[in-house]
């Protein structure tokens, strides 16, 4: 289960452009995401998303240097 602070960063990342139905490259892939973040871990967040080129569902994980700048402007905020 997400604490408060853990929907907070998720909000600060949906903003980011990390939410349902907005389209994103990462790890050199272009993705649809299905859904909104979600916190598994300690620095780890994933999001669900499909895959443009093979159109294969993949569980991605958005990189640890964008969840550190959004806990950071969420600190700061």
């Amino acid at each position: 289960m997400m604490t408060a602070e853990d929907c907070k960063l998720c909000e600060r990342l949906k903003r980011l452009g990390f939410s349902h139905d907005q389209r994103i490259k990462l790890y050199g892939e272009e993705f649809e995401l299905l859904g909104d973040p979600i916190v598994t871990g300690r620095d780890t967040v994933i999001v669900d998303a499909i895959e443009k080129k093979s159109r294969k569902q993949r569980r991605i994980r958005i990189p640890l240097p964008i969840v550190k700048m959004a806990e950071e402007h969420r600190k700061a905020a």
